[in-house]
């Protein structure tokens, strides 16, 4: 992703008469690596599931680039898409509203078997009961409705069905945050699991900071519509920079009940992204906003070769 923006028009009156522009995604760059895990996290409407969406092309991007093995594909038509859709898949958050009610389980993971050109009705089921027992579901539950498992089997059910059309990228839309906290452990080792497996791209998008800081390899930390701290997840983790990235790890609840973290608490209300201030985005909350923060635009400095932060203050600048 390069320089993504993506503006939602705001429509006020009969006349339905455009007012304003949300910007859930302003100017974004990150990379994915082959086979390597991309954790990106953030608090609610700071845009994060809206640049999953976007690098799926569920969304159309307003300005940037979106670069696939090589191939700017953010122009691409729906059919130029096509071919594509197969390589590309989404774990929804909503394990149960993800699957089609009237379907059964086996009819929903044979949907993508079919469009790979499986025609055989024998070769497609044995296909999606190898797929179900690959992520931990009897064979026996292909004839089966989704009403009649756990919100933790749909879940298993709803990554057999992005794993049959045998994808090499998968959008993780907060997949583990609707389920039990046992559940989620195991799901999220299921995924660690099947990356090595086939050798899977992950882009994981969660609130959980220790869920994020488990299975990813890199971390971005975003913030109304911008990436404010990017970079490898134990470099990070151990040592934040930017003021939002502290507070978040500051909150992060300790399993020892003798041993207490310093809570870094932020000051101030989230502005709304129909009328960001110019500046740093996060000047409102900063205990470290000077007027320099409050006149312009803040980029990326490098603190290593590949720690990057939005913040001039917090290395020196």
């Amino acid at each position: 992703m390069e320089g993504l923006k993506k503006y939602f028009p705001v429509r006020r009156g009969f006349l339905q008469k455009v007012t304003g522009w949300i910007q859930a995604v302003d100017g974004v760059d990150f990379h994915i690596e082959e086979g390597k895990t991309l954790g990106l996290v953030g608090e609610s409407g700071c845009g994060k599931s809206t640049a999953g969406r976007l690098i799926l092309k569920l969304l159309e991007p307003d300005e940037g680039k979106i670069i696939f093995r090589g191939q700017d594909i953010s122009r691409f038509s729906q059919g130029q898409m096509k071919p594509l859709r197969k390589e590309m898949q989404i774990i929804f958050q909503d394990p149960y509203g993800s699957l089609n009610p009237r379907m059964t389980v086996g009819e929903s993971i044979g949907e993508g078997l079919r469009t790979l050109g499986v025609k055989a009705r024998a070769e497609r089921k044995d296909r999606v009961e190898k797929l179900l027992e690959m992520v931990g579901i009897s064979a026996r539950g292909a004839d089966r409705y989704p009403h009649e498992f756990s919100g933790g089997q749909r879940q298993r059910i709803g990554i057999a069905r992005a794993l049959s059309v045998e994808p090499s990228l998968m959008i993780c839309d907060e997949p583990v945050s609707a389920l039990d906290v046992s559940i989620q452990a195991q799901i999220v080792n299921l995924i660690k699991e099947l990356q090595a497996r086939l050798g899977l791209s992950y882009l994981f998008i969660a609130h959980d900071l220790n869920v994020v800081g488990y299975i990813s390899d890199t971390v971005a930390v975003m913030y109304l519509g911008h990436i404010m701290e990017y970079g490898p997840a134990d470099e990070l983790y151990d040592h934040p920079l930017h003021p939002y990235t502290q507070a978040l790890l500051s909150a992060i609840p300790v399993p020892e009940p003798d041993h207490r973290r310093e809570l870094k608490t932020l000051s101030g209300d989230v502005p709304s992204p129909l009328d960001p201030p110019p500046g740093c985005r996060f000047q409102g909350r900063c205990p470290l906003v000077e007027a320099r923060c409050r006149k312009e635009e803040v980029g990326f400095y490098h603190a290593s070769d590949n720690h990057r932060v939005r913040c001039w203050k917090v290395i020196g600048r």
